[in-house]
């Protein structure tokens, strides 16, 4: 029995999409979808259908896309913001799949108990340098061609910008976090990292302000997470940072991960894990 992740298999690529219908089932595992699986209902529920029977629970988060507003998506209408999340949750809750608006599972197998909290918090682009004002974010992103495809096509609404929606987020899961039983440790999932030290993306540097919020520098220690399992960076590796366990998770777009392999080698062992040292 364990705890397995992973994110950012984007089945828009039909080299992503044909690797992951070919993985087999894990039916004593656990399983955490740590964001950006596609961009389109369809294809996201597809992928809700398809796993949920061959674990014995899936765990999902969103990511970026798919909150993304998608010209001429059929059966979605004109949903953006908080609708189509909405949408997504209710799509994953028909396939019995647990969303950061549920109840947080409690993990009794190997290397537990620990409370799995998956998280939506977003970003509000203070993971910029220090130099960089916030109106001046798109603009310096640009000089290096890194403006992130959310400033077109992630809609906030009904909050006024991206960064209000962050802090809302961030606000209702500090609550429900704080609420957890005093000493009982967590596996926090988000699709963004929650240290800005963690954005290491040597490729396109200047897209970190579309990659966290400094608001969760400290949860790992203020909520006791044995580990952190994060995506969206596309460069999987694996951090400690004041005894945590820090697991950037991305499979990726094709060029980025061996298709020869298959998915299942690309599915990281959150619990039990290594241990430290």
């Amino acid at each position: 029995m364990r705890l397995l992740a992973i994110s950012d298999l984007h089945l828009a690529n039909p080299s992503n999409r044909e690797a992951v219908e070919a993985l087999p089932a894990f039916p004593d595992d656990w399983l955490i979808l740590a964001g950006d699986i596609a961009e389109r209902l369809d294809q996201i529920e597809s992928l809700f259908a398809l796993l949920a029977p061959r674990f014995a629970k899936v765990i999902w988060v969103p990511g970026n896309h798919e909150l993304w507003t998608m010209p001429g998506e059929s059966g979605a209408g004109d949903l953006a913001g908080e609708a189509k999340y909405r949408a997504l949750v209710a799509l994953a809750r028909n396939h019995g799949v647990v969303t950061p608006e549920d109840p947080y599972p409690l993990w009794t197998g190997p290397g537990g108990p620990c409370v799995v909290a998956p998280l939506f918090l977003l970003y509000d682009y203070s993971f910029r340098p220090d130099h960089v004002a916030r109106h001046e974010v798109v603009a310096w992103a640009r000089e290096e061609s890194a403006v992130c495809t959310d400033e077109v096509l992630l809609n906030p609404d009904p909050h006024d910008t991206r960064e209000a929606w962050c802090w809302a987020r961030c606000a209702e899961a500090e609550r429900r976090l704080s609420e957890i039983e005093e000493g009982l440790p967590t596996v926090l999932v988000n699709h963004y990292p929650l240290r800005h030290e963690l954005v290491r993306i040597p490729r396109v540097p200047r897209f970190s302000p579309w990659c966290g919020t400094r608001l969760t520098e400290d949860w790992h220690r203020r909520f006791n997470a044995k580990v952190v399992v994060y995506g969206h960076l596309h460069v999987r590796r694996t951090d400690w940072r004041d005894g945590t366990r820090f697991e950037e998770v991305s499979l990726g777009y094709p060029r980025q991960w061996n298709r020869s392999l298959g998915v299942a080698p690309f599915l990281r062992e959150i619990l039990p894990g290594p241990s430290a040292g």
